[in-house]
């Protein structure tokens, strides 16, 4: 579990480096929301999948 929210912890760091840098708001969003994800989520299979989806978020929406 600390693996899993380490892992998302980082990639929630380059998104919201990238949405504040680039003005794009989905990144932004996106890592946000990945950042407060591990609070709510105890189960690590959720968490996982949970994490897939939204890392994927940014590059389907061009917002």
């Amino acid at each position: 579990m600390l693996m899993g929210s380490t892992i998302f912890g980082a990639i929630e760091f380059g998104f919201v480096l990238y949405g504040k840098k680039q003005r794009a708001v989905a990144p932004l969003l996106t890592g946000m929301t990945l950042c407060h994800v591990p609070y709510f989520i105890a189960n690590l299979y959720v968490l996982v999948g949970f994490g897939i989806v939204l890392t994927a978020i940014p590059y389907f929406v061009k917002a």
